[in-house]
């Protein structure tokens, strides 16, 4: 049996990226993440990262590559994050389900409290706005 996939997006816009911070559940309420979810049975990862983002932000995203390797998250959980922009780049991403949205710098990435799937992602994250 394959693990099942949570997907995350790294949108860039300009030499920034978009963080949300976790509402709930308290254990992590105040954390930092990237927008996603869950891949639901028949769907690509793209596509489940473009409906979690209208589902989180309230925004269209183009899926790009991937951004580093794969995140173990449990049995057989893993996190995929692909890089993405903005489909209309006027958009402006709301927090829907979350306590806020920043979008964070490269010399900031390292001064948000991550939860720890996202924290190992940070250097792909620095490499991916070093661009």
């Amino acid at each position: 049996m394959s693990a099942r996939v949570i997907v995350g997006a790294a949108i860039v816009r300009g030499d920034a990226l978009l963080a949300q911070q976790r509402a709930y559940p308290p254990e992590v309420a105040g954390r930092w993440e990237l927008p996603g979810g869950r891949v639901e049975p028949g769907e690509t990862e793209p596509e489940a990262l473009r409906r979690e983002c209208v589902e989180e932000l309230g925004v269209e995203v183009t899926v790009g590559d991937r951004v580093g390797a794969d995140v173990p998250l449990r049995a057989n959980l893993v996190l995929k994050v692909y890089a993405a922009a903005l489909a209309d780049p006027a958009a402006r991403p709301k927090a829907l389900e979350h306590k806020d949205l920043r979008w964070i710098t490269g010399r900031a990435l390292d001064d948000l409290r991550w939860l720890p799937a996202d924290l190992e992602l940070l250097p792909a994250l620095h490499e991916l706005l070093g661009r």
